[in-house]
């Protein structure tokens, strides 16, 4: 799972904008994110490449549009992306998305173990899906969406997140670029090998005292392909 990140005003996240050719707000840039917090999505709209504001959770209220917190649907397992009634099936065919950062946070489950992870030089661009909703009382269009987690099964993390790792994609890849975030491409089963966990990219991992704080307590170490 991912359960924190932050996305910082840098030459990398310059250089991911320059590159999918689009413009955060002043607001996107945020030292702490969590769950049910207000995220910035990269996504197509009327075939332009756009920025809007969303709330880091899938499901919301239906009344309020606020998270609903009786599903934690702030993550989008890979596994259930196929079942029809997931909640992001449906989302995975026609609404996906990226979400800028430049790093986040894995917990180990023991309430005291926590990781800040990073890519070597570059920002990271989270593989995601959201959905539209429509505030009533004033007819606003409202967004939430959710991270997309695959299996953990690079034996690297097993000391970082046991369960599960974030789905990070290449934003260089223009191709790959190109699909994923075209509402009208469907054929998801090329997505597959996406799916499959691996580092693409050099990680830099530092552990953390508190997720909230962000600071280092021991040196940090590389991840590898």
């Amino acid at each position: 799972m991912c359960g924190r990140f932050n996305i910082i005003d840098s030459p990398e996240i310059q250089w991911l904008c320059q590159t999918l050719g689009i413009s955060l707000f002043p607001d996107s840039f945020k030292g702490d994110i969590a769950p049910g917090g207000s995220i910035a999505i990269a996504h197509d709209v009327a075939g332009e490449r756009k920025v809007s504001a969303a709330t880091w959770w899938l499901f919301l209220d239906s009344e309020t549009l606020k998270p609903n917190y009786k599903y934690a649907s702030f993550n989008s397992r890979s596994d259930k992306l196929d079942l029809k009634r997931s909640l992001a099936y449906h989302p995975y065919r026609e609404s996906r998305c990226l979400i800028p950062a430049s790093a986040f946070v894995e917990g180990l489950g023991d309430k005291k173990t926590y990781h800040k992870i990073e890519l070597e030089n570059s920002a990271i661009t989270f593989g995601g899906v959201y959905k539209e909703h429509f505030r009533r009382e004033t007819g606003e269009l409202v967004y939430s969406a959710s991270i997309i987690t695959l299996p953990p099964l690079l034996p690297q993390w097993e000391h970082i997140h046991p369960d599960s790792m974030p789905l990070i994609i290449d934003f260089e890849n223009a191709a790959l670029m190109a699909k994923w975030l075209d509402p009208k491409f469907t054929a998801v089963e090329e997505f597959a090998e996406l799916l499959q966990p691996r580092v693409q990219k050099p990680m830099k991992i530092t552990r953390i005292d508190k997720p909230s704080k962000w600071n280092p307590i021991e040196a940090s170490f590389m991840i590898v392909a």
